[in-house]
């Protein structure tokens, strides 16, 4: 008979320590692999590797038709909002006018009727009476304000007069975004960039998994370099050959373009799936355990 062990205990009547770790309760940690990771030379918006890619001054690349898609977007909606707010400043014009005509209806009633309201109105012969069938000092006509408050009356058991919260919209931002970096960003900013493919026959593989080198010291471009844009050609370098080449002698190692030290744009790395970046590498994940939840099937993570 085996040793009866806390850990081979399982007739109690809740879960040890050890029988929660071994159905995966609580918080779990894994670092993400390579494959979390977007590579260096995909597009930000679709996560595939770029085509025509352009970048902008943060370093964020993308493709052409995405980046343009989503600036278009970006347009409509700001033209749409604004077109929300003009039509809410024009509503709100007209209810203010609306307010003075009727405090002018209402001092005008006053008016008549502290002058007027003890006296009958003898239109002609017959003398009609108003539509209540009164005159005078009786007179129960009601006055335009009272009509106002009968029909803005917030009743909130009447459907038809339930009353409904003002929905304000803000003027919006004329000026669109970077999707990744949330800073300003306009078309004319946006430069294309180039990079070296690597020509060795060794190494070449398909179409669409292309290898791309330093057009300087021909090392092999991955997620764990720097890289380097120039924003007057479009060329691309590692850091290394950027901070030793370009800074020092002004000029574009490849085609001889002159380049000053602003033109040099740090192009952001790839970061955690789903178009995010940072330096957070580890995912986590809480599973509560209930009945029902097939979480007995779940391993826990291993230990980082």
């Amino acid at each position: 008979m085996p040793q009866r062990h806390s850990k081979n205990n399982n007739d109690l009547a809740f879960f040890t320590y050890d029988e929660k770790r071994k159905l995966g309760y609580g918080t779990q940690k894994e670092r993400l692999g390579k494959d979390s990771i977007k590579p260096f030379d995909a597009c930000s918006l679709c996560l595939k590797p770029f085509i025509d890619p352009l970048c902008c001054q943060k370093g964020h690349v993308f493709c052409k038709e995405c980046i343009l898609e989503c600036l278009l977007s970006q347009k409509k909606d700001i033209q749409r909002k604004l077109s929300a707010h003009t039509a809410q400043l024009k509503q709100e014009k007209e209810e203010e006018s609306e307010k003075l005509m009727l405090q002018k209806a209402r001092e005008l009633d006053a008016f008549d009727q502290q002058n007027h309201g003890a006296v009958p109105q003898y239109n002609d012969k017959n003398f009609n009476r108003d539509r209540s069938g009164f005159h005078g000092a009786n007179s129960v006509k009601t006055t335009s304000y009272e009509a106002e408050a009968l029909r803005t009356m917030k009743a909130f058991w009447l459907p038809s007069a339930t009353p409904e919260a003002p929905v304000k919209v803000n003027a919006p931002s004329t000026s669109t975004t970077c999707p990744e970096g949330n800073e300003k960003l306009k078309m004319k900013t946006l430069f294309s960039i180039h990079f070296t493919e690597d020509t060795n026959d060794e190494k070449k593989g398909s179409a669409l998994d292309k290898t791309y080198i330093c057009p300087s010291c021909k090392v092999t471009l991955t997620n764990t370099i720097a890289l380097v844009g120039l924003s007057s050609c479009g060329h691309v370098f590692c850091k290394k050959c950027a901070d030793k080449f370009m800074v020092v002698d002004k000029v574009c190692l490849v085609c001889n373009k002159a380049c000053k030290e602003r033109n040099l744009i740090n192009l952001e790395k790839g970061g955690t799936g789903f178009a995010g970046h940072g330096d957070n590498l580890e995912a986590k994940d809480f599973k509560h355990l209930g009945s029902g939840s097939g979480l007995g099937l779940v391993r826990p993570a291993m230990k980082t």
